[in-house]
């Protein structure tokens, strides 16, 4: 196949194949510029050859593929020849110039075709090559050829290993990068992009190895079952896509449903709608509008994704993923103007409609309407329906009888309305099989969560979509339709929303980790069926049996029993899921050394995690097993600080005494705490008797290291320690309007023990129901509720509606609050009617309980309210600039209806109105400020403890820093605080509705009073 030929260079006998001719210089690509470094390496490789090999020996048709640099070579074929260790001298040039290899040689012999001075040579790639190829004496052998073999590929695969590794030093050096980082962001970009290709890929693999093999894959229960719906799936969706391509499917979405791959879009249809059955309430059913909406946005979330990397996998500036993000806005200029010429053409030639297809193909950057989302999402729910079948597991069936094989997914209607009502609109749900809503408890494992918390920091936010994540989809603000708002915040020069791009990028930037003890004592409570630590049962209340006997009246009470029972299993079952999938995360992350959560906003300016489920706004399940990854020693206040945080997470009251009193609460308990650190589960177990336990499990090992130690202020602690806000909406209310009294009871200003103002609260309403309790029925017939509340009044029975007043709360809604909190006790009524009314009662008093204490804040609440009655006449929403520059505008529309006919169904889709909702901006128009106000007190809070270098992380009036640098960060909140409220907030406000309503009447600004801002820089208890 090779010809061959043989040269004499030097005394040298060379026979080479015929190699293509190159001009590339490997040295140029890879320079190897250490004079030095080579003379050691041809030195080393006689050294090592001459003690190996005899001086006569034979090689055989070896064959190299590859030289010292790596580079593909074609095969060689050798004749016998004599090796000697004086043949590599012989060459004196490279000697002389040691860092010239024998394809520069070659370059000097053969100038000009190549015959020089008598010399017919070919050019080398390298010494080894060279001697390799030489040959003295043909009748010697060698018996060493095997290992000469091995001893140039080692060496070549050395010199490509430590010409990669000067390249990417020089690129760390270059571009200051960090090795790690880079492949953690590649690792980053790989689950942003790749979510759901490799769930297809993995279906595909398991689908081919059952084809191979002739056997079922051994599979837990609903991934076989994801399994089984995959190919059926697939198959469906590319014939409709097929029929797409032929313009056979003349629907109004056939332009659409083309444009992902089919195993993708099968995947993508399963995992949805098994997510949505499990978050979303309706005890395994999914509504089949927001199931079509959210499918139908995933498929074009995916679709951008996937034809982004269609084309940069076609440029060759892009190499491979790790440089995938450099053209994120990188437009493909051949691909548009050879487009352009083909509009040109067809326009021309008057086909305007296949025009129109064109550009409807290659329109990348216009979003979905969102009848093209539900009319896509429903047909893959559809086809779901047709293929999508499951039969009872192998041990339940019956020998005799043939499998029950039945659709997993139903379509069906319900009535919305109150329970037992035949009232209200009809909807559509998909409802799964009982046997599948089973399985579903234990899938979180097996569903894709594409918005996972990222690897390294997020994106930092520039714009309103320009921020967080690489690829996925991230929006500044959640608006939920809400076009005006986004139009605002689009046209909002970005100068004047840096501070909030700040804020975000700082609380983004908090890097977590698990806390894998916790995470081991959740895993074991799980296990064994829940139960402990709030954690719901795992199993369901078996349903009352139906009573033997004819009587109505039992009758009657036995069905009202088995409704209770089934509510509160649809309740367990939302829980169990909830759990698993937090869990779920937890699991998945917990060997990660670190991670981050972006962060965004809703409407009113308050920050969120934008992964949803194991983030530290969670419960205490999420707080517990999350911790600052980066851990501080504790320092001379540190453990002060710790102490303090276990009493207040054991509360119980106990977080309502002086912070001297929870460090002495914290010192008599060290027994307990010891005990709950080395035998959480087969100890005393007194961690589960605090409110918060799994955050109080934390604590108590951290405690317990730290006590433990010779030298507790070096103990590193990772456990972030939180300051919370006394009711911390009437703090903003009580400084918007300087009121003392208010203050006062909030704790703006310095007192020995903490102000509660809920105990106020509570005694304020004992008194006037104790009063009640002495008047005559006849004349007051409400004295009988007082006497049914004197002994159950006290601070719970008020708390939530304390709470809730600064947000709006209505007699409607305190009456709920309290009649939810009687019912918790048993002994307090005989039937539904009197606890209806002592209810009622109790709303009342609560309410007016409030208004004496908090007169500032009541009147700033009406003038609030009675500002946004005057522009919603107008048909205009209530809008507002933050203290920190971000424009809110309040949603509330009048929504029309949008009918989309499917083949599923008819779907009614909410369209937004030119209308205003009058008496919802009314009413939201308070507590939606107070809100825009505590977001920003806390984003000045995070700015600002990031410039001090502290760990910083806030759920919305709850500030989290290490426990070394909680008295730094308590001066900190303070000042940003009276910074805030220097600024004159209301007549800022008035003067924007003024000059946006030139023509209306707004009433005067309330009164306020003389409280002076500064005490709060002084009181200890403002956040404790």
């Amino acid at each position: 196949m090779f010809s061959t030929q043989s040269y004499s260079l030097l005394g040298l006998s060379i026979t080479q194949s015929h190699f293509p001719t190159t001009d590339i210089n490997p040295t140029k690509d890879f320079p190897l510029n250490s004079a030095n470094r080579s003379k050691v390496m041809w030195r080393n490789f006689s050294q090592r050859l001459s003690s190996r090999i005899p001086a006569s020996s034979s090689l055989k048709s070896l064959s190299f593929r590859r030289n010292f640099w790596g580079h593909s070579r074609n095969p060689v074929s050798f004749e016998k020849f004599a090796f000697k260790v004086m043949d590599i001298d012989c060459c004196s040039s490279s000697k002389a110039n040691p860092e010239r290899n024998f394809f520069q040689m070659g370059q000097i012999f053969a100038i000009g075709g190549g015959n020089h001075l008598g010399f017919n040579v070919k050019r080398f790639a390298s010494v080894a090559e060279a001697v390799v190829s030489s040959s003295t004496d043909a009748d010697e052998e060698i018996n060493g050829g095997d290992e000469v073999k091995k001893l140039l590929d080692e060496m070549g695969k050395q010199e490509q290993r430590q010409t990669i590794r000067g390249w990417w030093r020089q690129k760390r050096e270059k571009t200051g990068s960090n090795w790690n980082y880079m492949k953690l962001k590649r690792r980053q970009v790989k689950i942003e992009t790749e979510a759901w290709e490799q769930a297809a890929k993995e279906y595909r693999e398991l689908l081919s190895d059952m084809c191979e093999q002739k056997l079922a894959p051994n599979l837990p229960y609903m991934k076989s079952l994801f399994l089984g719906w995959f190919e059926p799936l697939c198959k469906k969706i590319d014939q409709d896509q097929q029929l797409c391509r032929q313009r056979k499917l003349k629907t109004a979405y056939a332009p659409y449903f083309d444009l992902l791959p089919a195993d993708k879009m099968a995947v993508i249809t399963m995992h949805k709608i098994m997510a949505l059955i499990m978050t979303g309430g309706e005890n395994g059913c999914a509504r089949v509008v927001s199931a079509s909406c959210s499918v139908g946005e995933a498929i074009e979330q995916e679709i951008r994704i996937h034809n982004f990397l269609e084309k940069t996998r076609t440029k060759k500036a892009a190499k491979g993923v790790k440089q995938v993000e450099k053209v994120l806005d990188i437009k493909s200029k051949e691909e548009e103007g050879g487009l352009h010429k083909k509009v040109n053409r067809l326009i021309k030639n008057k086909k305007l409609q296949v025009v129109g297809q064109i550009m409807k193909g290659h329109d990348d950057s216009k979003p979905w309407s969102s009848p093209v989302k539900a009319q896509v999402g429903s047909h893959l729910i559809e086809l779901l329906l047709q293929s999508a079948y499951i039969q009872p597991p192998a041990d339940q069936l019956d020998g005799d009888m043939p499998p029950d094989i039945r659709p997993a997914f139903v379509h069906t209607f319900r009535i919305s309305g109150k329970e037992g009502r035949k009232m209200g609109r009809r909807y559509g749900v998909i409802e799964c099989d009982p046997s599948v809503r089973k399985g579903l408890e234990r899938a979180s494992k097996h569903v894709v969560m594409p918005y996972m918390p990222m690897l390294i920091p997020p994106v930092k936010w520039t714009g309103y979509d320009k921020g967080a994540h690489f690829f996925l989809p991230s929006y500044i603000m959640r608006i939920h339709g809400a076009k005006q708002q986004r139009e605002v915040l689009k046209r909002t020069p970005k100068e004047n929303l840096q501070p909030v791009f700040d804020a975000l990028d700082t609380l983004g930037n908090t890097k977590w980790r698990v806390n894998k003890r916790v995470l081991t004592v959740v895993d074991r409570i799980w296990s064994n069926g829940g139960r402990l630590a709030g954690l719901v049962d795992r199993h369901d209340i078996p349903l009352p049996e139906k009573p033997c006997t004819e009587d109505e009246e039992q009758l009657t009470k036995w069905k009202w029993k088995v409704k209770k029972v089934k509510k509160e299993n649809r309740e367990r079952y939302s829980q169990r899921c909830d759990v698993d999938l937090k869990l779920t995360v937890a699991r998945k992350m917990k060997d990660e050394a670190g991670f981050f959560y972006p962060h965004n906003l809703d409407f009113r300016g308050r920050a969120y995690p934008m992964h949803p489920h194991l983030n530290h706004l969670g419960s205490d399940l999420c707080r517990g097993v999350l911790e600052f990854a980066e851990g501080r020693p504790l320092g001379g206040s540190g453990l002060r600080w710790l102490k303090i945080h276990l009493a207040n997470l054991f509360a119980g009251g106990v977080d309502k005494l002086s912070l001297e009193g929870r460090i002495a609460f914290t010192e008599n308990h060290l027994d307990d705490i010891f005990d709950s650190a080395d035998r959480p589960l087969d100890g005393e177990r007194w961690w589960l008797n605090a409110e918060d336990p799994f955050q109080c499990l934390a604590v108590c090992i951290n405690l317990a290291e730290a006590l433990r130690s010779p030298s507790p202020e070096t103990v590193i602690s990772h456990i972030p320690v939180h300051q919370d806000g006394s009711c911390n909406g009437l703090q903003h209310y009580a400084a918007l309007g300087r009121d003392k009294l208010g203050a006062s009871a909030v704790n703006l200003v310095e007192g020995e023990r903490p102000a509660d103002v809920y105990s106020g609260i509570a005694s304020r309403f004992l008194d006037i129901v104790k009063r009640d309790a002495q008047l005559d029925i006849v004349s007051f017939p409400e004295a009988k509720y007082a006497r049914l509340l004197i002994n159950q009044v006290d601070r719970k029975l008020v708390k939530q509606t304390v709470m809730t007043s600064v947000y709006g709360v209505t007699y409607i809604g305190a009456r709920d609050q309290i009649k939810r909190r009687l019912q918790e006790r048993s002994n307090v009524a005989d039937d539904d009617a009197e606890l209806f009314g002592a209810a009622c009662y109790a709303a009342k008093i609560t309410l007016a309980a409030l208004g004496e204490m908090f007169e500032g804040a009541r009147n700033i609440m009406n003038w609030l309210g009675d500002c946004a009655k005057l522009i919603a006449s107008e048909n205009q929403p209530v809008r507002w600039t933050t203290p920190l520059g971000l424009p809110v505008v309040q949603p509330y529309r009048v929504h029309g209806r949008h009918l989309v006919s499917t083949s599923l169904q008819v779907l009614t889709l909410q369209r937004e109105t030119e209308k205003v909702m009058v008496r919802r901006q009314r009413t939201a128009f308070p507590p939606n400020f107070v809100h825009s106000l505590d977001g920003s007190h806390m984003m000045m809070t995070a700015v600002a403890c990031k410039r001090a270098g502290l760990n910083f992380a806030g759920v919305h009036d709850s500030y989290w820093t290490h426990a070394c640098n909680v008295d730094e960060m308590n001066r900190i909140l303070r000042e940003k605080f009276v910074e805030l409220y220097q600024t004159p907030i209301l007549e800022n406000l008035l003067d924007g509705f003024q000059n946006s309503f030139p023509s209306v009447s707004f009433p005067p600004l309330p009164d306020r009073g003389d409280f002076d801002l500064s005490d709060v820089l002084e009181s200890s208890y403002f956040f404790n």
